[in-house]
Order: C-alpha cells, then structure tokens, then sequence
C-alpha cells in the first residue's frame, strides 16, 4: 500500500499564490508561499482543498515539487480531464488567490542528502514531480544520481530547462524514454524494458536505492523489471496515483 507513513495531525492553513509557471499544454507549477510551513523532505506530498460557493469541498494529494528552502513551496500539478480539483488549479488559480492546504504527510517516499549509495529515479509522466524535489535536494551532495524518465513526446516533458541543466552536472544522469513521439535523431520509441533497465539504470552491484513513481500499471512493470533484473526489492521505494492524480 502507498503513502502508509503514519500521519501526525495536521490542521489546514491557507497559503498563498505567489507565482505559477506553465510546464506543458496540461500542466503547470504553482509557486506558494505558506507563512507556517514547517518544512518537509524531499518526496513528501501535501493535500489541497478547495470549497464552492455552495460549501461543498473536494481535497487532492499532490507530490511536493521542491525542496524546502525555508521560502516557498512549489506543486506541478497535470490537469485530469473531468476531475474535480486539477483543472482548476492548472488554468484558474492565479498569483494572490488563497489554497488550503495541509501536510507535509509521507516518510516512505522520501530522500535525505545523508543517505548512503547511488540513488535511481524513474518517474512516468507526471510521475518526475517528487523525484524533481529530491533532484533539488541534491544539489549540494555528491552522491551519484541518475533520472530515467519516460513521457508521451517532447511536448510532454515536465521540468525542460530543469531537466536540461541537471544533465550538465558532474553527478546526475539523465535519459529520457519517449513512449509515442521521439525528437528528431531519437531512434528509440517505446516503453521502459528489461533492455532500458539495463543500459540506463544502476546495476544491481551498484546497490542503488530506487524510487519509482508514476501511473499505477506503470509502477507496477518498472518495479516488476527491477526485480527481475536482480535489484534488491527492500531498495526500491514506489508512489503511484490513481486517475484523479490524488
């Protein structure tokens, strides 16, 4: 079972929106600034809340995207056609409007700069917003990181300019798997395989702590494949969502 980290109690606040940034066509990052926040770890999540006119109330999870630096917090959030919460936080909510919100919640899922070993992200679509955290929480450690992260087409990439400069750094890897659309000089489209496992992660002599999160069939096949490759199940972590992204 996801997110099974006891929950201390947590009562709701209202933040701020200070900024927003569009990713992709349906997706975009929202900037707040919480006044109580009492910071969180890489890979935790919060809940969001939202009321209508009419006071009926509908609350989402969603991954936290930063690491905490003591300002702001962020959340990238995909709007699910249909839903209830996300389509409203990507194309309405604008800088100055209230959120309720309430968290940090999770202890699972999460990386801590003083972890021993390698660290493996692979995150599906939407899936790269907590392991984005943890890349942020990185920045001042040396312990090697690699990002496998499979989406759509270019178009679908979350984090572009993020994604770009990590792949600079001395101590981060990352490779992108295009599952419907390759740009152009890719050759590869398709799904992460027991063939990507291999070129493109830790091996299992590395003793890499994993995480893995995205769409729940995705999670499933990724860690399905880990394991047949030889990794240690006890060393890989999962966060998968459901259709409603909560």
């Amino acid at each position: 079972m996801e997110r099974t980290a006891v929950r201390r109690r947590l009562s709701w606040q209202v933040a701020t929106v200070a900024d927003v940034r569009r990713e992709t066509a349906t997706a975009r990052t929202i900037v707040l600034d919480v006044p109580d926040w009492p910071g969180h770890l890489a890979g935790q999540h919060l809940d969001v809340r939202l009321t209508a006119d009419d006071g009926y109330r509908a609350s989402r999870s969603y991954s936290i995207a930063s690491a905490w630096t003591g300002t702001t917090i962020e959340l990238t959030v995909e709007s699910v056609p249909d839903g209830e919460v996300s389509p409203y936080l990507v194309d309405v909510l604008k800088p100055g409007d209230p959120l309720e919100l309430r968290g940090p919640v999770g202890g699972w899922f999460v990386w801590k700069p003083e972890q021993e070993g390698p660290v493996q992200l692979i995150g599906g679509g939407s899936g790269v917003v907590p392991l984005r955290a943890m890349l942020q929480a990185h920045t001042s450690s040396t312990t090697p990181f690699r990002l496998l992260y499979s989406v759509r087409r270019p178009t679908s990439v979350i984090y572009v300019d993020d994604l770009r400069d990590l792949a600079a750094s001395d101590n981060v890897h990352v490779s992108l798997v295009y599952t419907r659309e390759a740009p152009a000089g890719e050759t590869r489209v398709g799904r992460i395989d027991a063939e990507t496992i291999e070129q493109l992660a830790f091996t299992p002599a590395d003793e890499p702590t994993t995480y893995v999160c995205g769409p729940t069939p995705f999670v499933e096949t990724v860690a399905d494949l880990l394991v047949a490759a030889g990794h240690d199940p006890a060393r890989i972590r999962t966060e998968r969502f459901g259709p409603t992204g909560g």
